[in-house]
């Protein structure tokens, strides 16, 4: 029986799970209201769930996790600022931003899925490091950019701001969307349907006739190529369709943040996103999107209810900051050190 569940659940979701679980009680013992932590805990996953979602494609195709997801959400955030720029507000202005990213992303998704055919069997080193120069050639663009939005521009000189709000636009719109209450446990009805909308949809994609070759083709390539399955074109479409997520996740995302980070705030968004689908059953090779909703779920709920037991334990000094540092990194290691295993 013990082998049984080990084998289903695997090491690492049971040791993160039965961590969450005693963290979230230890919370509940020290008078921490558990209704603000479950509504914490949904927010946060309606909120990164897509992002995370954004790897479903990219490691089915065989290219691994997508540490370039920083390109991705840089086309988002174009999105962003440029429908802001424009004026649009409201869910007009949350489509348009997305309806703009997508050009942006299908473009530079192809020639990231292009580069990785080049470098086989490096893919997340290259990956990891197309990341970190995007995001750094970027910071020159948000400076010369001619953008006039008093909202996003500084108030001398030039460029864009660090971060600026969306609360004239549309944040928050998608979690106000039918929103409810149950037993103080606030449901932000329209983050969710977003999130498992998308998750539809990539399931969708992974049983087409193109996600089946992709997910052959990734598994065991020899066997997909002497099938007459072009692998390159199918890596390439699984990339597009990977940034193209990255740039959706990020709007997502900001709209319910509440605002709009730009410069180098991206860098290091793929490795939350990388942990939490390791973390939910997933490895180098395979992925599925019930990955993505199990591992979203225990990474983002456990840093959503760490950090405030952590300040009731220590409540003598601001250390809020530094201990979700250690927690979120310290998750991110031990998923990382499973990355090629099978995920028991």
């Amino acid at each position: 029986m013990k082998d049984l569940i080990m084998n289903k659940i695997g090491l690492p979701r049971l040791i993160i799970t039965s961590l969450f679980l005693g963290v979230f009680f230890l919370g509940a013992a020290l008078g921490l209201p558990v209704a603000q932590q479950i509504t914490d805990i949904i927010k946060r996953m309606g909120m990164y769930g897509i992002l995370v979602l954004a790897m479903v494609p990219s490691i089915q195709s065989g290219t691994g996790p997508n540490f370039a997801l920083p390109i991705g959400i840089i086309t988002g955030l174009l999105g962003i600022v440029i429908s802001l720029e424009i004026g649009m507000t409201g869910f007009s202005g949350l489509v348009g931003a997305v309806l703009i990213s997508l050009p942006f992303a299908v473009i530079v998704g192809y020639f990231y899925g292009r580069l990785l055919n080049v470098v086989k069997g490096a893919e997340m080193t290259i990956a990891t490091y197309t990341g970190f120069a995007a995001v750094s050639a970027m910071c020159i663009f948000w400076i010369i950019l001619p953008f006039q939005s008093g909202t996003m521009k500084w108030p001398l000189g030039k460029g864009l701001r660090n971060t600026f709000p969306l609360d004239n636009s549309y944040g928050l719109i998608l979690n106000d969307f039918l929103a409810f209450e149950i037993f103080g446990v606030h449901i932000p009805t329209g983050l969710l349907l977003t999130f498992f909308g998308a998750c539809f949809l990539v399931y969708l994609f992974t049983k087409s006739k193109v996600g089946t070759e992709t997910l052959a083709g990734g598994m065991n390539p020899n066997f997909a190529k002497a099938s007459g399955v072009n692998i390159d074109r199918n890596r390439i479409v699984a990339n597009i369709l990977s940034t193209v997520l990255g740039a959706v996740g990020i709007i997502v995302y900001s709209q319910s943040f509440g605002f709009v980070q730009l410069y180098l705030a991206p860098l290091m968004m793929a490795f939350p996103a990388v942990a939490s689908i390791l973390i939910g059953g997933a490895t180098a090779q395979r992925a599925k999107v019930s990955h993505v909703i199990i591992g979203v779920t225990l990474f983002q709920g456990l840093l959503a209810v760490a950090l405030p037991v952590a300040n009731e334990v220590f409540p003598e000094g601001n250390l809020s900051e530094i201990i979700r540092m250690v927690v979120q990194n310290g998750i991110i290691l031990y998923a990382l050190t499973k990355v090629n295993s099978n995920g028991k």
